[in-house]
């Protein structure tokens, strides 16, 4: 049987991905200047990180992988259970630190990271 948690959550990460992708690969040239399709490849970007916590802590309680103590370890303790490898783990703990920095120092969020974090994407 289908888990609908996790198949709505999976949609929410593919929607976001694709948002954050078509606001910087409609003009990359001039996505530095554009503050609001910036901002909506942040938000974008917030989005599907949120969702990817919320898959883990879901698969984690299903399968009583442990007690999180923190956003990066879900992924850890997801990594630990075999649900995902352990550079996966590691790449979605940036992508907590990522988020972090987008909602809490949004001064401190430097544009070339952004840029970094939205092409990987573009190969999914």
């Amino acid at each position: 049987m289908a888990d609908d948690v996790l198949l709505n959550k999976a949609a929410s990460i593919e929607r976001g991905v694709r948002r954050a992708r078509e606001e910087y690969e409609r003009a990359p040239a001039s996505f530095a200047e554009d503050f609001t399709r910036q901002d909506a490849a942040i938000l974008n970007i917030q989005r599907a990180c949120e969702a990817a916590l919320d898959m883990g802590q879901h698969l984690i309680r299903r399968e009583r992988l442990g007690i999180p103590q923190s956003a990066r370890d879900v992924f850890a303790l997801l990594a630990a259970g075999g649900w995902i490898d352990s550079a996966l783990a590691e790449a979605l703990k940036r992508m907590v630190g990522y988020r972090n920095i987008a909602v809490h120092e949004y001064q401190a969020l430097q544009l070339p990271i952004t840029v970094a974090v939205i092409t990987p994407m573009s190969s999914t």
